[in-house]
């Protein structure tokens, strides 16, 4: 019995894998190589289904907020060009097709970030404001987007150290995000829904 539910279950799933489309499985493989570590591998294999995917704006986006995530680690400072170099490459690409893309403007304002984070006495002035640009347009065009209203404020806070500003409104600002997360709903089983954890973290030690 178990012998024949074993192996229904393998024809069940194989059956699924084979529905799927090159696309669905694809960005199911490079989601997974990402979640593995392979940050490289994922950003590879992104860029090739970008290639493919001409009228989709998703693969560039990974491209994109992979290559931004690993320029705030600090072990690789050496490699900090190079990877928001690619980085905005791809942003480049799809903000030409869809300027009015407030998940693509996010992660562009924090490519953004991440170079001003590694030297702020030198891009502090110069790229505080552009940032600040980009979040302001994201929040026009997504009000109620919880990576918007969280990424925001967390850019927000960040700058009120240096300023002295008051933060609670902000810190407010990250728990109406949380709740953003919690009833958001992605509109493709690919679409970002990343967020949530940070948020809940940030809100902990907020105003702190």
């Amino acid at each position: 019995m178990k012998t024949k539910l074993f192996t229904a279950m393998l024809l069940f799933v194989g059956a699924i894998a084979l529905a799927q489309s090159p696309y669905e499985q694809g960005m199911g493989k490079a989601l997974g190589l990402w979640k593995e570590g392979k940050s490289a591998d994922a950003t590879a294999l992104f860029e090739r289904i970008a290639a493919a995917e001409k009228d989709n704006w998703l693969p560039n986006y990974y491209v994109a907020l992979i290559n931004t995530t690993e320029a705030f680690n600090p072990a690789n400072k050496d490699k900090l060009s190079a990877l928001l170099a690619k980085a905005n490459a791809a942003l480049d690409i799809e903000l030409a097709k869809a300027p009015n893309n407030a998940e693509l403007l996010v992660v562009q304002a924090m490519a953004k970030t991440a170079l001003l984070a590694s030297d702020p006495m030198t891009y502090g002035m110069t790229l505080a404001p552009k940032i600040g640009a980009i979040y302001m347009q994201a929040s026009l065009l997504a009000p109620n987007n919880p990576r918007v209203v969280y990424c925001k404020a967390e850019f927000e806070i960040g700058g009120a150290k240096w300023t002295g500003a008051d933060v609670k409104l902000l810190c407010k600002e990250v728990e109406r995000s949380i709740d953003l997360f919690v009833n958001f709903k992605p509109e493709t089983p690919f679409s970002p829904v990343w967020g949530l954890d940070r948020a809940k973290e940030a809100i902990k030690n907020c105003g702190q």
